[in-house]
C-alpha cells in the first residue's frame, strides 16, 4: 500500500506577543484577533506573551527582561517565530532578532502576509504589493541581510512575495522606481473599474453595499439572497466563501431580481480588521469605491462574537477613514443560530437580527432593503407610442419592467421608477 501524500503546507509554530499599555480595554480582544490572523497565516500559535507597561521600550518594544522570558519560552518550545500584536519600527525589530535569535514579524507584516496569500485580481495584487513594499521601504538596511533567509521561512514568506526579490537586492531607488511604476498601473486599473461602475450607474438600480468586519458572513449574506431569488442563475453567480479572515479581498457586484420584479444591485466588500495598515488601507480605496458609491450599506456584524461591539467601531473607524459616511445603514447582526436565546429574523427599526443561512431571515432582510431603496419609486402604467421606441428602449435598459403589452396605440408597461425619471415620463402616464 502506498503513503498517502500529503499536500498541505505544514504549519509554523509560533509565539504571540504584545504590550498591555494603561490595561486598555481592547488588549485581550486585539490578541484574541492576533491569533485568528496567524492561523489566517497557516501559523500555529504554541503559547502567547504579555506584558503590562505603560509605554513601548525604544530599543526592544518589551523591557530586557521580558525579552530574556521570550528567548528561553521559545527555546524550550522550539519555536523560532515570534508574532507581536504591533507596527515595530525597524531598528525594534532588529535588536529583538538580535536578542532572541527569533524571527519577528509584527501585525502589519503579518497582515500584509494574508492579504498578498488571498489576493486574485490584478488590482488586488497591485493594491497589495504597493503597501507590501511601502511596508518595506524604511526597513532595507545592512544589519537585517543575515536574517534575510530566516525572513523567507515559514508564515507565507512575504519578502519572497510581489516583485520576486530578495530583500538584499532591494534598495531604496529600485523600491521607490517600482512603487512608482505600481501606481501608474493601479490608476489604469482603477479607470477600468471606475468605467463599470458608470456603466452600473446608468442602468438607474438601486446600490446597496455589504460592509463590515472580515468573516461576519458577508459574502454567505450575498449567496443567500442570490440563491433565494435568483435560482436558475445562482450558483454561476455565487462569490467564493470561507471560514477564515479575509477570504476574499476583491469586491463582486451582483444583480439581485426580487419577486415583483424590482431589482438592484449588490456588492461585497473586502472585510475590515483592527488596526488595519494605513498604507493598505489607502491602497484599497478604489476597491470600496462601490460602497461610497451605494444608495444603502449593509453593515454585517457577527452577532456569536463576543467582541462584535468592538468589530463594529473597527467598521465604522475604517468606513470613515475612506471617507464613506452620510450614507443611509442597516446594521444586519449575522450568526443569530449560534447566539444562545436569540429570536430571529426581528426587525427593530435600522436594526435586523437574522442568520444568513435561513430562508425567513433572508426574505426579511429583502424586506428590509425594499423599504429603503425604493421609498421614492413609484409603478406606474406607461403607454409609449410607436414612433417613441427610443423611449421604450430607454425604459428596458434602465428600469425594472415587470408586465409589457403590445397595443393598436402603442406599448403599454408595468414599471417601476426612480423619482427623476417618474418625473420625466409622466405624458406617457396612461
Amino acid at each position: 500500500m502506498s503513503d498517502t501524500i500529503n499536500l498541505q503546507p505544514e504549519k509554523e509554530r509560533v509565539l504571540i506577543g504584545g504590550l498591555n499599555r494603561n490595561k486598555t480595554s481592547d488588549f485581550d480582544y486585539t490578541m484574541t484577533e492576533l491569533g485568528e490572523l496567524a492561523k489566517a497565516d497557516n501559523m500555529e500559535v504554541v503559547d502567547q506573551v504579555i506584558q503590562n507597561l505603560d509605554h513601548k521600550d525604544a530599543a526592544t518594544y518589551f523591557g530586557s527582561g521580558k525579552i530574556q522570558e521570550i528567548a528561553e519560552l521559545a527555546n524550550g518550545l522550539d519555536v523560532h517565530t515570534l508574532v507581536i500584536n504591533d507596527e515595530l519600527s525597524p531598528s525594534q525589530i532588529a535588536n529583538i532578532e538580535k536578542e532572541t535569535k527569533l524571527r519577528i514579524v509584527d501585525r502589519t507584516e503579518l497582515i500584509l502576509e494574508i492579504f498578498a496569500d488571498r489576493a486574485q485580481t490584478k488590482e488586488a495584487k497591485t493594491q497589495v504589493e504597493i503597501a507590501r513594499l511601502q511596508y518595506e521601504l524604511p526597513r532595507i538596511h545592512p544589519s537585517a541581510n543575515s536574517l534575510d533567509q530566516q525572513h523567507s521561512g515559514g508564515g507565507g514568506g512575504l519578502r519572497n512575495r510581489g516583485a520576486g526579490e530578495t530583500q538584499s537586492e532591494l534598495d531604496r531607488r529600485v523600491i521607490r522606481k517600482r512603487i512608482s511604476d505600481l501606481k501608474q498601473n493601479l490608476k489604469a486599473l482603477e479607470k477600468s473599474a471606475a468605467t463599470q461602475r458608470e456603466r452600473r450607474q446608468q442602468s438607474g438600480l438601486p446600490k446597496v453595499a455589504l460592509v463590515g468586519y472580515t468573516n461576519a458572513g458577508k459574502s454567505t449574506t450575498m449567496n443567500q439572497l442570490l440563491a433565494r431569488f435568483d435560482q436558475l442563475d445562482a450558483d454561476k453567480k455565487q462569490v467564493f466563501e470561507k471560514d477564515m479572515l479575509f477570504a476574499t479581498l476583491d469586491t463582486s457586484v451582483r444583480t439581485i431580481q426580487l419577486p415583483n420584479k424590482q431589482q438592484f444591485l449588490l456588492s461585497d466588500t473586502v472585510g475590515f480588521v483592527s488596526h488595519l495598515p494605513h498604507n493598505l488601507v489607502a491602497s484599497f480605496k478604489s476597491t470600496l469605491a462601490e460602497a461610497a458609491d451605494a444608495d444603502l450599506l449593509i453593515q454585517v456584524v457577527d452577532y456569536s462574537d463576543p467582541n462584535y461591539r468592538e468589530m463594529m467601531t473597527t467598521t465604522t473607524n475604517t468606513l470613515n477613514e475612506i471617507g464613506i459616511e452620510n450614507i443611509p445603514m442597516i446594521v444586519a447582526y449575522n450568526k443569530a443560530d449560534l447566539k444562545a436565546d436569540t429570536n430571529y429574523p426581528e426587525v427593530n427599526g435600522d436594526d435586523f437580527i437574522y442568520s444568513a443561512k435561513d430562508p425567513a431571515s433572508i426574505d426579511a432582510l429583502a424586506k428590509l432593503i425594499t423599504k429603503h431603496i425604493f421609498a421614492g419609486y413609484h409603478t406606474v402604467n406607461l403607454l409609449i407610442p410607436f414612433s417613441e421606441a427610443r423611449i421604450l428602449a430607454e425604459l428596458e435598459a434602465h428600469t425594472s419592467i415587470i408586465e409589457k403589452e403590445y397595443t393598436e396605440q402603442g406599448t403599454q408597461v408595468k414599471v417601476v421608477l426612480d423619482p427623476i425619471r417618474y418625473n420625466k415620463y409622466q405624458k406617457f402616464v396612461h
